[in-house]
């Protein structure tokens, strides 16, 4: 399996990311150089597609297929991808508030902590459906680590797409999630635009 080990802050630095999108709540404190030189279209583009790919934290290939599969789904390709990446377990376990980060929330998603209507799933990519009901096992709830995440998370906001309870470390998806209440700071069309040439 590929792993990303660039240092999360130097990545964010030259992506023009705020960090706080990833769930870390540190701040670089040096700057990108950055040359004159005016960045083309290609750029642009390429830049939206390697922001969305490092937030939700997803390879090339796995989110080419999320981008066809958006590209077959009714209504516009740009916000279908969006929806599809934040109906991700990992990304709905972050929401929620269980897991201080998104690769926190992958991590606990592969130890088998998380449960999706009452069956273990242990897959980061798992696609949620509205109606689902995500839950931390009950042999992990005790658990030190998720008193110290709530403690974190606990002031965190959550969409209005998720309904989460936090004393039970339990939450539901009530729907699907419109690019409107998505708050990721990318720029959809110029991935669809770089996909489509």
């Amino acid at each position: 399996m590929a792993v990303d080990r660039v240092p999360v802050l130097k990545r964010c630095r030259s992506l023009g990311l705020d960090p706080v999108y990833l769930g870390i709540d540190k701040k670089s404190t040096r700057q990108l150089r950055r040359s004159n030189r005016k960045m083309s279209e290609y750029g642009l583009q390429l830049r939206e597609k390697q922001k969305a790919k490092f937030i939700y934290g997803v390879l090339e290939k796995p989110f080419r297929n999320y981008y066809k599969k958006a590209d077959k789904m009714a209504g516009q390709t740009g916000a279908n991808l969006m929806t599809l990446l934040e109906m991700r377990l990992d990304n709905v376990v972050f929401r929620l508030g269980f897991a201080r980060t998104r690769k926190e929330a992958r991590q606990i998603v592969d130890h088998k902590h998380i449960t999706v209507n009452g069956r273990t799933v242990n897959i980061p990519s798992y696609q949620a459906h509205p109606g689902d009901v995500i839950e931390v096992r009950e042999n992990k709830k005790s658990c030190q680590r998720y008193k110290d995440i709530l403690d974190m998370t606990g002031g965190r906001l959550v969409p209005e797409w998720l309904d989460a309870d936090q004393e039970t470390l339990k939450g539901s998806v009530k729907e699907l999630p419109a690019r409107e209440v998505i708050d990721v700071p990318v720029d959809e069309m110029l991935i669809v635009e770089l996909y489509s040439k």
